[in-house]
């Protein structure tokens, strides 16, 4: 019972960075543009090794891994709707 308490305390450490991830608010377009490059659209880490033609080895994606994972997603997407809808630009360049 005293590790389920460490692991809800340590989670809970973590809560004020995504509050704060969450919370920002895009409305700057160098800003969003900016976001747009840094944040990956899909994660750089999955792989699919293949030998004539056949998958041998997938190597799944380890960004989920990542605590801030869907914050960080959600503010990419957030940088994404805010050149879209806010300074009617194409983002496919970032798809």
């Amino acid at each position: 019972m005293k590790n389920l308490t460490f692991l809800n305390h340590k989670f809970n450490l973590l809560h004020p960075v995504r509050q704060w991830l969450e919370s920002i608010q895009i409305d700057n377009p160098n800003l969003a543009h900016f976001l747009c490059k840094i944040i990956p659209a899909h994660c750089p880490f999955e792989r699919k090794i293949k030998f004539f033609n056949r998958t041998i080895l997938l190597i799944p994606p380890m960004c989920k891994l990542n605590p801030f994972y869907e914050q960080i997603v959600s503010l990419r997407f957030k940088c994404l709707l805010y050149l879209t809808d806010e300074c009617n630009e194409d983002i496919t360049i970032y798809c």
